[in-house]
């Protein structure tokens, strides 16, 4: 247990629930606060894993992921955000931090002793990176999400899916994901992980000003959310794709429904700040339909099956937005493989969400 020593360190939302969805908050009712209250001690991340990580391998690939998301966060603070001369397979132009991040992930599961492959955003190929042969995990990731909206210091985040060695990644679905890792660079860097038994959020880089340990040392992560609930109820949407509402009356319907019901947007353009407050906040709409002319954008192996499997053990639902299934039900058939997505609590697990395309 770490002992919390500032009014500006995390906390845990054992007391309390994350955010309240009605009532008066400051100078706007339709602002959402937190209320989640200081405790007097923290987990460390060695504590929780020991209690909700129980293969002791999977418990070192998510040590190794969140070293190099600690890396990234020390790089991001340095790095300028420029372009590149290059751009990455999907015809994405490649910023210096983009690449600052994906060489660092490269490094970290090329060094881990229990990865086994390697599939980058950036250069969608699974690679083998195990040359002693004893890696069991394939890892795949978007190094930073956001490029669109870096350059305006705007928060960004990496993604993570993690598959064992008996599926790989090819011919696999979400749901065979032994973990995934998300993680949110803003004023802190916080990390979404899929434990045993849900989801927690893990904040990093204490100060002397935030958790202290008994012999005085401090834990570079500490446990500042355990098992994460996402409410039902929801009164926050982010509509993505939101040109696809003129070819798709179904989606044009909905986000009228959010404007007419009064729902506050919460929408910045990167994927990670826009599903991530789902946990912070406890509720939350994601919705990124598919169109003739605005087609899918997001990735299902690097984006959408990592949030998918977060945001299911956190209690949320997740849709294809084509079959109204699971996004974790849908086989992973190419690397970079595209799929529409929505996270809607509200949604019953046999709801189409057909107007999503």
């Amino acid at each position: 247990m770490i002992a919390a020593t500032s009014a500006f360190s995390p906390s845990l939302n054992s007391r309390s629930v994350s955010t309240q969805l009605y009532g008066e908050y400051g100078a706007s009712s339709t602002s959402f606060y937190t209320t989640t209250e200081k405790q007097d001690s923290y987990k460390s991340l060695e504590d929780v894993l020991s209690e909700k990580c129980n293969d002791q391998k999977v418990k070192q690939v998510i040590i190794d992921m969140l070293d190099v998301c600690a890396d990234i966060t020390e790089a991001l603070r340095t790095a300028l955000v420029t372009v590149e001369d290059t751009s990455n397979e999907f015809g994405d132009t490649q910023l210096s931090v983009d690449m600052v991040a994906d060489a660092l992930i490269w490094e970290a599961v090329k060094k881990s002793s229990v990865v086994r492959e390697g599939a980058s955003e950036e250069d969608p190929i699974v690679r083998d990176v195990d040359e002693g042969g004893e890696g069991e995990f394939t890892v795949c990731w978007d190094p930073l999400d956001g490029s669109s909206i870096v350059d305006n210091n705007w928060a960004v985040g990496t993604m993570m899916g993690i598959w064992p060695k008996s599926t790989g990644l090819l011919g696999a679905k979400g749901s065979d994901q032994v973990t995934s890792l998300i993680a949110l660079y803003g004023p802190r860097t916080t990390v979404l992980i899929a434990l045993d038994d849900g989801a927690y959020e893990f904040s990093y880089g204490c100060t002397p000003e935030g958790c202290q340990l008994p012999d005085g040392s401090f834990e570079p992560w500490i446990c500042s959310k355990t098992k994460i609930q996402i409410s039902e109820e929801s009164k926050i949407f982010s509509p993505a794709n939101l040109r696809a509402a003129q070819d798709v009356p179904g989606y044009k319907k909905l986000v009228d429904h959010f404007m007419d019901n009064r729902y506050t947007l919460r929408y910045s353009g990167g994927l990670v700040p826009d599903v991530y407050q789902q946990f912070t906040k406890g509720q939350g709409i994601f919705t990124n339909p598919t169109s003739e002319n605005s087609p899918a954008k997001l990735r299902l192996a690097f984006e959408a099956a990592p949030f998918g499997l977060l945001v299911e053990k956190a209690g949320g639902k997740t849709s294809d937005g084509v079959t109204g299934n699971s996004i974790l039900d849908v086989q992973i058939n190419g690397v970079d493989q595209r799929t529409a997505l929505a996270l809607d609590p509200r949604m019953k697990s046999n709801d189409s969400m057909k107007c999503l395309t």
